[in-house]
């Protein structure tokens, strides 16, 4: 998980956001989003989304749902996306 946190706190960088900035948008405090760059607190699904949201990029583009990351997180997402498509419900591109 170390490698999600240096990969936002890197993009965070790179369009000039702060830290407070992501903090506001997120809705939490600024140790509290610190905290996730210094991978303090795990990332989930739902911070991961709300991260790429702000920086106007894919969550893959942060943490790739590979061993970089772990924890089966590709098989549930395999699992989820061929439920998906079983079920007629589109996938968003971005998530293929």
């Amino acid at each position: 998980m170390k490698i999600c946190g240096q990969n936002i706190r890197k993009i965070r960088r790179s369009k000039d956001f702060t830290q407070e900035y992501m903090a506001f948008e997120m809705g939490i405090s600024q140790k509290a989003y610190s905290d996730i760059e210094n991978s303090k607190v795990k990332i989930n699904l739902d911070i991961l989304t709300r991260i790429s949201d702000i920086l106007e990029i894919k969550p893959s583009d942060i943490c790739s749902i590979s061993d970089k990351c772990g924890n089966g997180y590709e098989d549930k997402y395999n699992d989820l996306v061929e439920y998906m498509k079983k079920n007629g419900i589109e996938v968003p591109k971005e998530y293929l």
